[in-house]
């Protein structure tokens, strides 16, 4: 973690939103400066978004929200400030003039990023007395669920506040991705930009519709992008030569005229219209609210699942999803005598069966990801599973006490009933957050196994000597009184 606690954002529409968003969900402090009277309302529909998006897509421990103030000026807004992270209309004079100020009034070691999409920094610096500490940090929206941030420095940004920002951003969860030159629009502007272009035509010719459009993205080449991108997709498509052959085979298509890429339809108002009619015509009365709502859900089962890929590895947006978890759980749950509380859950809607209520099976994903973060607390990563050990379960008992419905944030305390080399006893108690109810309970035996032969074996020193620890740290508390139960035993 870095030691930024408080950031200054100037601007707080789509998406200076969502960098207000991602920071307060990371518990860093925000001020908002932004002249718009509406400001205000306009934020919190996209912080109620962001905050249901964030307990979906974060299932362990997750920080205290940062405290979110908005400020009448600019000095206000930028005093103690440890970032700064402009989001203004994307004017070069309307910008120039911020930075300017805001270089007049935050002191010289505050970094300065800003979030436009292809101003250069360099212009962007020209009229700072401190222009070495000025970046273009370019998000991509929803900013609070998509990772990607593209670092950009001027003729004269210091390198030091490049490598800075780029620690600061990894350490939110992202991607930071450093440009080696600059350039207008940066990277992923230009391929959308590319891609836009082309469809912008299709409209206009009555080749086919924006939905249908849409369609072909999302049913075909936009499922490969988002796990693989672009360059390792077509590597496939090679074969077994791989991109040689792919660039012999197709290569010789990017001179037939396909494509209009080196033209742009004029945007008339004919065009502005069937446009804008269509894409009515598409989101079937869905406001923008719920359209944003169903697009979240949508990246964060995504995402979701590229983390679970890989036996649970990660690929892509997932690997990265794992290790931002890894890092948040890494401070949980140090207190010697109180149960660990390592994970949260948010119940979203799949989760629900018929009945209106989370299902059965639901209950043991959240007891066993419960178990998992007290197994990564005690050091079992990737590099000790190759070592050639890991944990097994081998009896679990469920109690089933209460109900979770949709939207229910479920919170799970572990005690360690019982631990040495080769055992690991486990109690864990599931509670609604809000009302503090009881849902269930589970409790697991675990043996540490040699994972080649699948059969139980004393752990090394060190994790045996975590175990210990834990388990006469945890001596001191109560057995809970549901400890031992068999199946069916009266209450």
């Amino acid at each position: 973690m870095t030691d930024i606690r408080k950031v200054t954002v100037v601007g707080g529409g789509v998406i200076g939103g969502g960098w207000v968003a991602r920071f307060l969900q990371n518990g860093i402090d925000v001020d908002v400066y932004d002249p718009d009277p509406e400001a205000e309302r306009k934020l919190g529909g996209l912080l109620d978004n962001a905050r249901r998006a964030f307990a979906r897509l974060i299932e362990g421990p997750k920080p205290a929200p940062g405290r979110l103030r908005f400020r009448a000026s600019l000095e206000e807004a930028l005093a103690g400030a440890d970032f700064v992270q402009e989001s203004a209309p994307e004017r070069l004079d309307l910008k120039q003039r911020l930075f300017a100020q805001i270089d007049a009034l935050a002191p010289p070691h505050v970094l300065v990023a800003s979030s436009t999409s292809g101003l250069l920094p360099t212009e962007l610096q020209a009229p700072m007395a401190h222009p070495e500490r000025l970046l273009v940090a370019h998000p991509f929206n929803p900013v609070y669920l998509v990772p990607l941030v593209e670092l950009v420095g001027g003729q004269k940004t210091a390198l030091q506040a490049v490598e800075r920002a780029r620690a600061f951003y990894a350490s939110l969860g992202m991607k930071p991705i450093v440009i080696a030159k600059e350039i207008d629009a940066f990277v992923g502007d230009r391929l959308l930009e590319a891609l836009w272009r082309e469809a912008l035509w299709l409209v206009k010719d009555g080749i086919a519709t924006v939905e249908e459009i849409d369609d072909v993205i999302r049913y075909s080449f936009g499922l490969r992008w988002a796990q693989m991108g672009l360059f390792q997709v077509y590597r496939i498509a090679g074969g077994e030569a791989g991109m040689r052959h792919f660039m012999a085979q197709f290569g010789p298509c990017l001179q037939w005229p396909w494509t209009k890429l080196t033209d742009v339809p004029e945007l008339t108002d004919e065009l502005v219209d069937t446009i804008a009619e269509q894409s009515d015509a598409q989101a079937r009365g869905l406001s923008i609210r719920e359209l944003e709502r169903i697009r979240d859900d949508n990246l964060v089962s995504i995402m979701r699942s590229l983390a679970r890929s890989q036996k649970g590895a990660g690929w892509g947006a997932g690997e990265l999803l794992n290790a931002y978890e890894a890092r948040l759980r890494g401070g949980e749950g140090d207190t010697k005598a109180e149960p660990l509380r390592l994970h949260r859950a948010s119940v979203s809607p799949d989760w629900i069966d018929y009945n209106g209520h989370m299902t059965e099976f639901r209950y043991l994903q959240v007891l066993g990801d419960a178990t998992d973060a007290v197994l990564f607390k005690l050091g079992l990563d990737k590099d000790y599973v190759a070592g050639g050990h890991s944990f097994y379960t081998v009896e679990s008992h469920i109690r089933h006490l209460g109900q979770a419905r949709e939207g229910d944030v479920l919170a799970v305390e572990t005690q360690v009933l019982a631990a040495d080399a080769k055992r690991l006893k486990l109690f864990h108690t599931i509670s609604n957050e809000t009302t503090g109810t009881v849902v269930a309970t589970g409790e697991h035996l675990l043996l540490h196994v040699d994972a080649a032969s699948g059969r139980a074996a004393p752990a090394g020193e060190a994790m045996a000597a975590r175990l210990e620890a834990l388990a006469r740290d945890h001596g001191a508390l109560a057995v809970p009184a549901a400890a031992g139960r068999r199946v069916g035993e009266p209450v």
